[in-house]
């Protein structure tokens, strides 16, 4: 095996966790994206679903069509294909926010935790330059990496029963932003008008794994116009 080559371990009886290393690494997300493109490429019909993460791809197969150790052979050679393919472009994405106040109400928490003033936490968090490794938890919610150490903080001991769509958190040494409403326990520090998941769009999800994304903080008068008058539901 090549270096760089995958490690494909057996999950369970119908689906192969494909492992590219143990870290949250560019390296490895791009491996993740070249190999998940291959795959929904090519849709060999023994392919169920393709659920890649930070650094593996868990790939289900049928297990009536193809057996464990050929489906693990078939996806080495997927594999090898997508290694020499060319990069895959890069779309940038800048989304505003607006930090703290009622759309931040964490912000103040954050900046006790990490030693830093909110001046200085909205300084650092929007000069981040942040990759989308993979959509989970809810519609189009994206995990970004690329925070910088010093904002990392931990999650609330209590999740709230509801974020509202659009607030931009930080969970440890994450940041994300909730594309709809839904329960969580991150940190809100501001928000964004922008309506990242639209159910009635094509895709749905603004944001897709291999997006880059850039935050820009802007004031109320910005923000509120930005939403048309209204910030999403």
């Amino acid at each position: 095996m090549a270096p760089g080559d995958p490690v494909i371990r057996l999950a369970s009886d119908h689906s192969l966790l494909v492992v590219f290393g143990e870290t949250i690494a560019p390296a490895h997300h791009r491996a993740v994206v070249r190999l998940t493109a291959r795959l929904l490429e090519r849709r060999p019909e023994w392919l169920r679903d393709v659920h890649p993460a930070y650094a593996t791809v868990l790939v289900c197969h049928d297990p009536l069509r193809i057996e464990a150790t050929a489906a693990a052979e078939a996806v080495r050679r997927l594999w090898a294909e997508a290694a020499e393919a060319p990069e895959p472009p890069e779309r940038v994405v800048e989304i505003p926010v607006r930090y703290g106040g009622v759309h931040g109400p964490d912000l103040a928490d954050v900046a006790a935790h990490c030693g830093l003033s909110e001046a200085e936490v909205i300084r650092r968090h929007a000069a981040g330059d942040y990759r989308v490794y993979f959509l989970g938890f809810s519609p189009g919610f994206p995990y970004l990496g690329g925070l910088d150490e010093a904002l990392a903080t931990p999650r609330l001991a209590t999740p709230r029963r509801r974020v509202p769509a659009g607030s931009v958190a930080i969970g440890g040494q994450q940041t994300g932003v909730y594309p709809v409403a839904s329960p969580g326990g991150w940190r809100i520090i501001g928000r964004t008008p922008r309506r990242l998941f639209d159910p009635e769009r094509t895709p749905p999800a603004e944001l897709a794994m291999g997006d880059r994304v850039r935050f820009t903080p802007v004031d109320e008068a910005a923000f509120v116009a930005a939403a048309g008058g209204e910030t999403a539901p």
